[in-house]
């Protein structure tokens, strides 16, 4: 079957309203898997179905016939995975829950790349997760990359509505020819639309999955001034509802070039979203880029209403105001 059209029920699925409220992974049931149009092949897969350990020899730990997986960051060394290959476009997804208590310069992340293959012009889809001191919060930060692009940070960075801690959330990247979005609990929280001025900037090599935790000391938590503290080691983020649905690399198959687009519903429960959780974004960031990039004058990016409640840094005005959760965790973007 052709890879286009193994990807229609998946963006049917993630782009056209769906029913249920959002709520945490670990609710979701079978069921909810075929209500959201995703077919049979799209199901999850095991770890030795689809993936290969890349570091941390015992820091990686296989549970439920290795349908779970525990990253664990101590003293010695972190861990992490990757996919057996590499995709070009796709939906990939998993159902991550973060180290809890004091989690300081601890980064987690879920991404795709492509830097082992291309040390110097990679490409790179990142979802990563900042740990805090004990009583704040994890942060949310999205990043794009394309052919080596990396003096020119796409960061973003959100606060979440519910905590990251206590439960499974789904966390899932749709890659196609023409854009690229980023969901959270099968909400949008970001789209990167092609332009012709991002030329190779938009990634467009064929890419693996990986997921990481590692010490992100020197940056991760307020600009370095906060450390992981070992005392509070193992740190373990748990994986699940692992999802590659892709072109693998070398298809004889059509590319996957089917052409993704929100629903207007989808589209509002992003932009509410973003008003109220997003905390730094690059296109408002006027000290890193006076002239802002190119992509960042298209409609829905660096949109007016969005960009005036940012400071010239890129942060957002009220932060503190912007991204606390609400009493009980829930939120009202029904989609």
């Amino acid at each position: 079957m052709a890879c286009s059209s193994l990807l229609l029920p998946i963006l049917a699925a993630v782009l056209l309203p769906a029913s249920p409220l959002l709520r945490p992974a670990s609710t979701y049931a079978a069921k909810d898997e075929l209500k959201l149009g995703l077919p049979l092949s799209a199901a999850a897969l095991s770890f030795e179905e689809g993936y290969t350990q890349l570091f941390g020899d015992s820091n990686l730990m296989l549970h439920g016939d290795g349908k779970r997986v525990h990253i664990s960051l101590d003293e010695r060394t972190g861990s992490g995975f990757a996919s057996q290959g590499a995709y070009l476009h796709g939906f990939f997804r998993a159902s991550i829950k973060l180290p809890a208590d004091y989690a300081a310069g601890v980064v987690v992340a879920f991404y795709m790349s492509n830097g082992n293959v291309y040390e110097k012009t990679h490409d790179e889809l990142d979802f990563e997760f900042l740990g805090n001191v004990r009583g704040r919060e994890w942060r949310v930060q999205t990043n794009v990359y394309g052919n080596g692009s990396t003096a020119s940070g796409r960061e973003e960075r959100y606060g979440l509505w519910f905590d990251p801690t206590q439960d499974f959330h789904r966390y899932a990247i749709l890659w196609t020819r023409d854009r690229i979005i980023f969901y959270v609990d099968e909400m949008p929280i970001r789209e990167v639309v092609r332009t012709a001025s991002m030329g190779a900037q938009y990634p467009s090599k064929p890419m693996s999955l990986y997921a990481t935790i590692w010490d992100g000391s020197s940056w991760a938590t307020s600009g370095g001034r906060y450390k992981v503290d070992y005392k509070y080691a193992p740190y373990v983020a748990e994986f699940t509802d692992l999802l590659l649905h892709g072109c693998p690399s070398g298809s004889t198959d059509p590319p996957c070039d089917a052409a993704a687009a929100m629903s207007p519903a989808q589209r509002s429960a992003m932009a509410r979203f973003r008003a109220r959780h997003m905390t730094y974004g690059y296109c408002h960031d006027r000290v890193r880029y006076p002239a802002p990039l190119p992509e960042c004058s298209s409609a829905g990016v660096g949109a007016e209403a969005e960009a005036v409640a940012f400071l010239p840094s890129g942060e957002a005005r009220s932060i503190g105001r912007r991204h606390r959760r609400a009493r009980g965790g829930g939120a009202d973007y029904a989609l």
